[in-house]
């Protein structure tokens, strides 16, 4: 059987995207998944995403992690997946799709899409991270000259340690540059390697450093190795709503793979 596919990216967050409004892809096929998100040995990306109906909303995404399992939220895969929508004709401008974490709005501007994400209302500090769900669970750690870091050595031995083990969860070193903007640096579970974005985490650093008192702005700029975005925020002192992650979601190419 020939698969359809396209291939997008969202500052370097790339995403085998899947029309699966028929049903027809096998989901359960964890090896399939793996292999086709595979950089020798298949198309290669951060991870795969179906587009499928919705009984309620424009539609479904369905996430997996380039291990093949099924993941919790990705901010920049989201993000691409309504520029999908677009491209495929389902939606115009403006979108509110289902999600493992709930509902987004999102919007898009040419390439440039807005993606609202869940509200953040617990946050543990600690003297060395905060830790926090933006609809994935991260580790944030401010360190000074990231650039120095073995990111996908000390993300490991965080990621797998305490108090995460099994579950785990998706480190984040963060760099300040100056009070609206910072460099992050992510190791993301279920890649098991720095990506070159992570979209999830470049929100989960904003509202850590708002929470910190690092920054005093609700509008921050984040510098990733695939480029950049920005994350605003409304907070009243607990919680914080009206979370926006902005940035580039780009077409690379489409084709077809036997599976």
């Amino acid at each position: 059987m020939k698969l359809h596919f396209y291939k997008y990216q969202g500052t370097g967050n790339d995403f085998i995207m899947v029309d699966n409004r028929s049903l027809f892809f096998p989901k359960n096929n964890v090896q399939l998944i793996e292999k086709l998100c595979n950089r020798r040995f298949g198309i290669g990306a951060d991870g795969l995403i179906l587009l499928e109906s919705s009984t309620t909303q424009d539609f479904k995404m369905v996430y997996y992690n380039a291990d093949g399992n099924e993941g919790s939220m990705c901010g920049n895969g989201g993000r691409c997946l309504v520029a999908f929508a677009k491209q495929l004709g389902v939606i115009n401008n403006e979108t509110t799709f289902d999600a493992v974490d709930g509902l987004h709005f999102a919007s898009v501007e040419n390439e440039i899409v807005s993606l609202k994400m869940i509200d953040v209302n617990s946050i543990t500090e600690e003297n060395t991270h905060s830790f926090l769900n933006t609809g994935s669970p991260h580790h944030v750690n401010f360190s000074n000259n990231i650039s120095a870091i073995n990111v996908k050595e000390e993300g490991a031995k965080i990621r797998y340690g305490a108090p995460y083990f099994k579950e785990g969860t998706n480190v984040n070193f963060v760099e300040i540059i100056n009070e609206n903007s910072f460099k992050v640096r992510t190791y993301e579970r279920g890649v098991e390697d720095e990506t070159l974005a992570c979209g999830t985490g470049v929100t989960a650093v904003a509202i850590a450093a708002h929470k910190a008192k690092k920054t005093t702005k609700n509008t921050i700029k984040i510098e990733v190795l695939g480029g950049d975005l920005e994350v605003s925020f409304k907070n009243d002192g607990t919680n914080y709503t009206n979370i926006f992650l902005k940035g580039p979601a780009q077409f690379v190419f489409e084709g077809n793979i036997e599976i």
